[in-house]
This record gives C-alpha cells, structure tokens and sequence, in this order.
C-alpha cells in the first residue's frame, strides 16, 4: 500500500512536452506569492464550497485513471516511476486536504463533505493498490536495471514493497479481505480520534475558591443555587447563585489541573475522569487491534508490529523490544529515587510517614519541587514568552541556519479557514521560495485538540526547470488569557512549537525527485529526529536571548532563569524517561503477537505498568482510551525514544559548539533534512555526525545512548547496568 502521509490541493491542469500523455498535476495557488484572486481551501479553486470536494476527488480519480492507461503502454522505466509518483501525489492531495479539513475547519458543511472526500479517495486508493498493471509496470522498472539515479530505484524497491504490504500478491478472496480490513482500521482510526473530541470528560468544582487563580481561565464557569438562613427573613431560607469551575479533562487542560491544583480531591477526581474517557474506545481499540491482527495473519506475519517494521531501522519487534528493556533496566535505579523523593516530600508536607504517592499528585509535587529547587515562577518565566516573539525566534534561526527569510506573506479570498490563521513563505536570496506554511495557533471548539504538523502538498520534481513546492500547515491549541491579548507560552509549550516547527522545515526544505520521500515520509523511526533536534534551540540560552524579551519592559530572558527552566526540566529525567518506556513497551504488546487467549489491553497496560513505572495502576482507570499515538504510530512509540537519543548526539557533535551559524545550518540542511527519505537514514545520521550514532544488533539498528544519557547525567545508571550484564 503507498505509504501516504499528509498532504494538500488545488486543481489546476497543465500540459509538460515530455512523454507523459496530457500532464495533468495538481497545483496549488498557495505557491502564488501573487495571487489575488478568489480561490478556495489552500488555494484549491475545487474548494471554495463544501461541494467542491466531490469535484476535488472526481479530477483525481480521472487524472490517476489516465496515468494507469500510460503505464499500462509500458513506457521507460524513468517514465512507469515518474507517473507513479504523479498518481501518489495526486490522490495525497486529496487525501491530506480532506484530513486538515476535517481537522480544524470551524464549518460543519466542509468538514462533512471533506469525510466524505476522505472515504470514498481511500477506496479508490485501495483499487490503485490492487491495480495488476501497475505492480507489474513497477517490477519491471525495478528489475529491468535502465533507473539512472538511486533516488529512482529507491523509489521502484519501495513502491513494489507497498503494493506486496497490500497484499496484491494474494489471491482473490483474501485480497478482497484484506483491502476490506485496511479500510476497518482507517473507520475505526477516524472513531478512535473523534470520540476523544465528543467525550473529553469533565468534572464540576465547587466552591470557585479551590481551583487557582491561574488556570482559572481554561476552565468555564458554573453556578448553581445554594440556600441560605436569612436573618432578615426571620430565618428563612433564601436562594443565591454560587460559583465553581467545570473542567474539561482534555489531556492540555488536566495537565494544567494536576500541576497547580493544591486541593488533593480535585485533582484525584479530574485525573481519574480524564484518564477513564471516552468510554467508547474500549470498543473502537478492541476491534483496531482485531483487525490489525487478523490482517497480518493474512500476510503471514507473527503481529502487526513485525509487519510495520520491516522497512524501519530497527527492522522487527525483538530488537526494539530489547532496547526498550535494556533502557528501562538501567534507568530504574535513579527513577526509583526520583519517586521516593516526591514522595517523602508529601508526607513532609501531610505530615503522615505512611502516606503513599497517589498518580494524581506526582505532577503537583514534582513542580512544587522544581519551582522551590530553581525559584521558578511561571507567570515570570511565559512574560519572556509572548507568542508573537517566539514566531520571530524562529525566523531568526531559519535566517542564521539557512541564510533564508521566513515571511508572512498575504492569503487569497477563500484561501484560509479561520481569521486567525497565517500564511508564511520560506524564501531564500538565491534560491526563491522554498515552501509555504500555514498557521493555525489558537484553541477554538471544535478543532483538533492536540499539536501537530500537517502536510498539504509534498515536493517533487516537475521537470528539469520546475519543481512543486511543499506546503505545510502547524495546528496548535495556545490559550488566550481572559487579561490579555497576546498569548504568552510557558516553557514546555515553546518546546512544543519548536518541535512541531522542525517538522515543517523538514518538509519545507526537502528537494526530493519524488514527493513519495518529500520531507517526513521517511522511516517512521527516523521521523521524529529533526524535530526532537530543534527542541535543543529552545533551551540553548544563546539562541533565547536573540529573542525572548519580557512583554512589557522589552528586557532580555535573564541567562540565569534558562539555567533554571533547563535544570528544572531535567529534574525528574528518570522518571519522564521510564514513563516514554513504558509507552513504548504497551504499544508493543498492543499489537505485538497474540496470545492464544486474548488479553484485555487494560490488564496490558495495568501489568506493564507494574514492572516499569512507579506510578500506582488505578483500578478503573484506561489511559489507552484516548493514547493517539496507539492509532497513529501503531508499533511504532519507540520512535519517540530513537529520536530523542539521535538528537542528543547530533546536537552534541556538530550544534552545540554553534549552534546558530551557517556552517551548521548548511550541514543539517545538505546532510540530513533535504533528502527526506531518498536516502537510509543510517546513512545520512552517520554522513552527518560521522561514528557513535548508531548501533547494529540483532539485524537491526538501535541509536547510540551515550550521549542522551550525559546529557540527562545517567551515565553513571549505564555503567552499573554494564557491569551487572
């Protein structure tokens, strides 16, 4: 199956003199610094209405139709991959609008007809995937040894993976099972997601009093009628309206709770709300991990995570599994510090010797902690925040890094969908444009409650004088403060946008033949790594001072308070590092192989969480209820882990020493970020920093820890763990 990831669309046909037959592509407005004429929907002119989804995926349908009637002509071999590449584009054009469409438009008609689209574009996607024609046209390109480049045959190796991963090789019966599993999961994914917005779950606080002040303002007020003796009335009763607080348990806002809320029972009762909801994935996950399961039993495959894994670096589940327990073994001892740390400080502080550290307080007191240990106070620390600086904290390293301009640039009538949303060009001097994205920064109801990149058109070459730019769209859910209109972000959500941010330039600044490689479609394990690297540019003081400054007085962050945000976030490393483990390991068994008797995924999580966290299981409790990342990274959580040490040892090598300057930029840019997946990703993480990034084992790769381990002062845990193997 062509491994899609998102991307967007505007139709507008075109004819090149080359051998394709009438070549048609699509082309969005949205790279028309120019234009100013109406268009619709990231300047699609299909989408200015609801309607003109169905248009949209009609032309694409028809365009992909014409380009099968090419390829089965039997044409070059450059020529079979370079439609090929066309229909994948054509259809993720469809596919990756509908998908941003259904995420954040605030219209109901659009985002009906935009499911819609997304259906019946993955139907027809599944018929491409069991096209004879084309798999026989793609191995013939592959064997036939006439492909001039190792991107092209790169791109022939895998897209005959993909159709063999859709089961084009099985016989009827099971092909037709198969494709109809396929689109289970992607019914069930979709449930999975908009359960999570229907049933976010709440609780009702009263009196007001016992919620703080400053989180007061994510939360909606409530009233209800008390009675009270009226003196006045001779002792009757009097009714008055009393104030409280109704708290949504979406995951931002409990966050929230659980950190500042100092009233023990409010936080007990909105961490188990929230971690119980919505009840209605127990089903939708239940039935994912059936199908999923069955499918690979179809494809002959021990689980769905050895089917996912093959093209990935660590290539099959024992390996990540090994490493995922060699991790949780070393850092056990430290984290178990950690815990009985936090928790002699409750009992301290309830004054009780054998009072136990309940899930719901370790976010308070770690932060209670932290806050103490560093000073720290988090009004003072979001003043240096403000969101407006921190967009230009972000030009400010595309311009020292890649000597580009990162620029607003104006939108078409009909190009946006929100009067928030801004447009940016990344522009080079010599080059010109090398990408558009879109942002959508603010919370509003009905959007898609988390953070995330999303790809709306891909790169790839046209000819041999016009290439597709990318087009990328950042959604974020930043609060505004009932006192003020900017917003100003603490610490951990500046981390977020420049991680988020370093997918975008990814995407933005890849320069592949075939946008099946543009940007982050590369190895899932390889994926998170840019934007895990870029989260260092939000902790490095020396790139902070060239841009936080306090809101009001103009002042530079103090060097002092970044080495107290950085020791402060490094606090607990153990115990953040053993939960990321323990995540990963759930996902694993998730949808690792099956026992002859089918465990339930809450006795999975409860037992894992028992042997690799400290945190007490809560009987009634389903964290996996609404984990997307199960959905979405299916057997493939431990990216998050291979990034992270990825990161630690790249920025260690080759950024830390300058982490702003040209020479680093054109390193990261050369080496790493314009290749998206034309190259291994061993390759180019190894061309980058040279030796000590990765680890071979088991037939698979593994990162190199040593650095992440110095960096969060657990090599001394490594060492002992060393020696005890």
């Amino acid at each position: 199956m062509w491994n899609f990831i998102r991307r967007n669309p505007n139709i507008h046909l075109k004819r090149i003199l080359k051998p394709f037959i009438s070549h048609r592509h699509f082309k969005t407005r949205a790279v028309d610094r120019q234009n100013v004429s109406q268009t619709g929907l990231y300047g699609f002119d299909h989408l200015k209405s609801p309607k003109g989804f169905q248009r949209f995926v009609d032309d694409a349908i028809e365009r992909s139709g014409e380009l099968v009637d090419y390829i089965s002509g039997i044409p070059s071999s450059a020529e079979i991959i370079r439609a090929m590449d066309e229909i994948s584009d054509t259809v993720c054009s469809v596919v990756d609008s509908a998908e941003l469409c259904r995420q954040t438009h605030p219209a109901r008609g659009f985002v009906e007809e935009a499911s819609k689209a997304s259906m019946r574009i993955n139907e027809y996607l599944h018929f491409l995937n069991t096209n004879h024609t084309l798999y026989n046209a793609v191995k013939k390109a592959e064997q036939d040894g006439h492909l001039l480049t190792e991107e092209a045959r790169r791109a022939a190796h895998y897209l005959r993976i993909d159709f063999e991963k859709g089961g084009i090789h099985l016989p009827s019966g099971k092909l037709d099972r198969v494709n109809q599993l396929n689109l289970n999961a992607l019914q069930l994914c979709r449930e999975y997601g908009e359960n999570i917005i229907i049933d976010p779950g709440h609780v009702d606080i009263f009196p007001a009093s016992r919620i703080p002040r400053q989180i007061q303002h994510l939360l909606k007020p409530i009233y209800r009628l008390t009675s009270r003796v009226s003196k006045e009335s001779l002792g009757s009763q009097d009714d008055e309206q009393e104030k409280g607080f109704r708290i949504i348990t979406e995951p931002r806002t409990l966050c929230s709770v659980l950190q500042w809320t100092g009233d023990d029972q409010v936080r007990k009762m909105a961490y188990l709300k929230g971690n119980s909801v919505p009840h209605a994935n127990h089903e939708v996950l239940d039935n994912l991990i059936s199908s999923r399961h069955e499918l690979v039993q179809i494809m002959e495959c021990k689980s769905y995570a050895e089917f996912v894994m093959k093209l990935n670096m660590a290539s099959s589940p024992e390996v990540v599994v090994s490493f995922l327990l060699e991790m949780s073994n070393m850092v056990k001892p430290r984290a178990d510090e950690e815990f009985k740390t936090v928790r002699n400080l409750k009992r301290d502080i309830c004054g009780q010797r054998c009072v136990d550290l309940e899930p719901w307080d370790e976010a308070y007191y770690t932060a209670m902690m932290k806050s103490s240990a560093y000073n720290l106070d988090s009004s003072v620390v979001a003043s240096y925040f403000s969101l407006p600086q921190c967009i230009e904290g972000l030009k400010l390293i595309v311009k020292s890094l890649f000597g580009a301009n990162f620029d607003s640039v104006p939108m078409a009538p009909g190009e946006s969908w929100h009067p928030d949303v801004l447009k940016m060009c990344l522009h080079h001097p010599e080059e010109g444009d090398l990408g558009y994205l879109y942002l959508d920064l603010y919370s509003r109801k009905g959007k898609y409650p988390g953070c995330a990149t999303f790809a709306i058109k891909g790169g790839r070459k046209i000819s041999d004088t016009e290439y597709q730019l990318p087009v990328m769209a950042l959604v974020f859910n930043f609060s505004r403060s009932h006192d003020s209109s900017t917003v100003r972000l603490n610490h951990g959500e500046l981390e977020t946008l420049f991680h988020e941010f370093g997918h975008a330039l990814h995407a933005l600044l890849s320069r592949t033949d075939y946008q099946h490689f543009s940007g982050t479609r590369v190895a899932l394990d390889f994926a998170e790594t840019p934007s895990n690297l870029f989260e260092y540019y939000a902790k490095d003081y020396r790139v902070l001072r060239k841009f936080a400054r306090h809101y009001s007085t103009g002042e530079v962050i103090p060097e002092k308070l970044v080495k107290s945000l950085n020791g402060a976030r490094d606090m607990f490393a153990a115990t953040e590092m053993q939960r990321q483990i323990f995540y990963a390991l759930v996902d694993q068994t998730l949808f690792g192989e099956q026992l002859s008797v089918p465990r339930h995924a809450s006795s999975i999580v409860a037992n894992l969480k028992r042997q690799h966290s400290n945190e007490k299981h809560v009987e009634g409790t389903h964290m996996q209820l609404r984990f997307s990342h199960f959905i979405t990274y299916g057997a493939g959580y431990y990216s998050y882990l291979y990034a992270k040490c990825f990161a630690a040892t790249i920025w260690k090598k080759l950024c830390q020493e300058d982490p702003l300057s040209l020479t680093t930029g054109t390193a990261l840019r050369t080496k790493l970020l314009e290749h998206g997946g034309a190259k291994e990703p061993a390759d180019m993480l190894t061309d980058l920093v040279g030796d000590g990034i990765i680890r071979y084992h088991n037939g698979g790769i593994v990162p190199d820890i040593t650095s992440y381990l110095e960096e969060l002062e657990l090599s001394e845990n490594w060492r002992q763990y060393q020696m005890r193997m």
